[in-house]
């Protein structure tokens, strides 16, 4: 162990020691083959969804425009953090370079902040679909389901530049232990040996509003749909409103709960033990979880899926 604790020591002096479960050893390996297993199936699961929303006209209204880009916002979730993990966690030295660090967290926050807009177009798209159905493509015309993908976009961006700019100017005092699998914002926040107020005040307030107006509007659209739908006599009526709406509650459930915990919580009571697992739930988990909860939940998707499948099989000649 202390062969072990010198090893990682002895790193150039702008590189950063992930710890992860250092202390644990015995569990390194069967980390390993979880989110390598995990990675996989993200990759394969999102990339089918972002494949299928693309290629069957069938698949080519709004909702499945926002499902596309929440697929390709875990794809990127998952290869920013994953493959530095899986490389930690089989070498001995378990390190990332400042400015590899500092691409990690700015991007983790910009696709964080991205998809809380994007899960929100998703509860708005459900709401006009069930409470305003004549008028949906009056509504959700392409144009404004282009004009929120870009908001999506632009504004988790503007968030994650604040935050690395604050960020990088900490001075962390030959401090170099970070107690995480990867890169994050408040573990380097509380990492650092100088006056945080300033970071800890600018990143609740701004993980506040890209957290709690966009879950606002979610709570609001589906307070309005389950109005709605107690209104409909027939119970399959109520049936087929809510299993379209069952898939995306499930996702923003996964997403939001972690998200909470870990980022609108005091920094008096921000736990490195604790955020560190929190924050492995949120980068492979639920990025694993999210096209296998749509897939099983929608019937379009399975047909898509279905179809799509049965061309490859005659392509192939099978």
């Amino acid at each position: 162990m202390r062969r072990d604790n010198h090893s990682l020591l002895e790193q150039p002096p702008w590189d950063f020691v992930l710890l992860g479960i250092s202390d644990c050893p015995w569990l390194e390996l069967p980390l390993f083959v979880v989110l390598l297993v995990s990675y996989i199936l993200a990759m394969l699961g999102n990339i089918s969804i972002i494949l299928l929303s693309r290629l069957d006209p069938r698949l080519g209204s709004p909702m499945y425009v926002f499902l596309s880009h929440l697929s390709f916002l875990d794809l990127c979730y998952t290869t920013t953090t994953v493959p530095q993990m899986l490389v930690n966690l089989g070498t001995p030295h378990k390190t990332i370079s400042f400015g590899g660090c500092s691409v990690q967290y700015a991007i983790f926050h910009w696709l964080g902040c991205t998809e809380c807009v994007v899960l929100a177009a998703m509860a708005l798209d459900r709401y006009v679909a069930i409470c305003r159905p004549l008028r949906y493509t009056l509504i959700m015309h392409s144009t404004l389901c282009r004009r929120l993908v870009a908001l999506a976009w632009l504004s988790g961006f503007g968030n994650s530049l604040v935050q690395v700019a604050l960020t990088v100017q900490l001075p962390f005092c030959g401090q170099r232990m970070l107690n995480n699998f990867f890169c994050e914002v408040p573990a380097m926040i509380k990492l650092s040996c100088a006056d945080t107020a300033v970071n800890d005040t600018t990143l609740a307030v701004l993980v506040a509003f890209f957290v709690l107006v966009p879950l606002a509007l979610i709570l609001l659209s589906y307070g309005l749909i389950a109005r709605a739908v107690l209104r409909i006599r027939a119970s399959s009526g109520r049936h087929k409103a809510l299993g379209t709406c069952s898939s995306h509650l499930a996702v923003v459930s996964l997403f939001y709960l972690p998200a909470i915990y870990m980022y609108l919580q005091p920094p008096s009571r921000y736990s490195q033990e604790q955020g560190k697992f929190i924050s492995l739930f949120y980068s492979i988990i639920t990025p694993t979880l999210n096209p296998f909860i749509y897939t099983l939940r929608n019937k379009d998707v399975k047909g898509a899926l279905r179809r799509l499948l049965a061309q490859t099989c005659r392509l192939c000649g099978l």
